[in-house]
This record gives C-alpha cells, sequence and structure tokens, in this order.
C-alpha cells in the first residue's frame, strides 16, 4: 500500500463525485458516487449508488469495476484512477482488486462513515467496514479530503434524518 497526497485535479473529480453522490440521495438512494479516470485524464465512466430498489451490490465502485473489465484492457485498468465520495467497501475493494484498477482516491473514509453511524446511533451494516488496504494488496490510495468529507457526512446526516 501506497498513500500519496490528494492534489488539485484529485479535488476536482472528487467534487463530481460527492455532486453524484448528491444526485443518488435525490433520487431516494444512498448518497455514494465514483468515476473512473484514465491516465490521460479522461473521464471513462462514472455510475452513483443504485440500492434502493433492494440490490446491495449495485455500488458505483462495483460498477466501475464491471465496465472496466468488459472495455478496458489489463494495462489501461492499472493506469486508471477511481475517484469516490466515500472510500470501497469490502465488497468494492475486491472488486477493484480483481480486475486490476489503479490508484483510488476518496472523498471520505470507511473510518469516517462508520464514525459517524456510530455517532448517530446506527447499528453497523451486515459487512465489516475496513480500509480499502486491508483488502487490496500494493493499492495506492489518497484521502479522506478534510473538505469534501464534511460534504459527505452531511449527505449522510440528510439520508439518516440527523
Amino acid at each position: 500500500m501506497t498513500e500519496t497526497a490528494i492534489t488539485d485535479l484529485d479535488r476536482e473529480h472528487l467534487r463530481r463525485c460527492v455532486a453524484l453522490a448528491a444526485e443518488a440521495l435525490e433520487d431516494g438512494d444512498e448518497p455514494f458516487g465514483s468515476i473512473l479516470v484514465d491516465a490521460d485524464g479522461v473521464v471513462r465512466f462514472e455510475d452513483r449508488n443504485r440500492v434502493a430498489g433492494g440490490d446491495h451490490t449495485r455500488h458505483p465502485e462495483f460498477e466501475i469495476a464491471r465496465w472496466a473489465a468488459a472495455h478496458l484492457s489489463p494495462e489501461e485498468r492499472a493506469a486508471s484512477t477511481v475517484y469516490t465520495s466515500g472510500e470501497h467497501c469490502p465488497m468494492c475493494a475486491a472488486a477493484h482488486g480483481w480486475v486490476g484498477l489503479g490508484r483510488i482516491v476518496y472523498a471520505s473514509s470507511s473510518a469516517q462513515l462508520t464514525g459517524w453511524h456510530r455517532e448517530w446511533g446506527m447499528a453497523p451494516g451486515p459487512v465489516m467496514a475496513l480500509p480499502v488496504t486491508d483488502v487490496v494488496r500494493d493499492v495506492v490510495v489518497a484521502g479522506p479530503d478534510e473538505e469534501l468529507s464534511a460534504q459527505v457526512r452531511d449527505l449522510q446526516a440528510r439520508l439518516h434524518g440527523v
């Protein structure tokens, strides 16, 4: 695992992820959003959470892994960056690792989300909240971002009515 700093360009992409998360919340879903950016800086795929219909595997990071496996070469996947409003859950981290995607940059961490839920008196979910670095070997990560994680916290608070 290697941690890198969040750059101004990273923040620009993370802002889009937070906007996608807000879009998900406005559409009655959990507020998470993610984008896939190739080595040339081109956004290749973006999505938001779509679990409201009952399929809790419809996370945007998982959709990115599926899309990348179908549309990018192994070399293109390894050179790409996944930006996300919230650090990957273990399911999404595993998908990321299995398809060989590159760097991950997140606005808010799993530890932050777990802490917010605890603060709000919520029971833990059915899946352990692990750092992506506990799931994927040798992944390069950056995050969380102080300003953007506060925005993600506000979206989560709205979701849970706190």
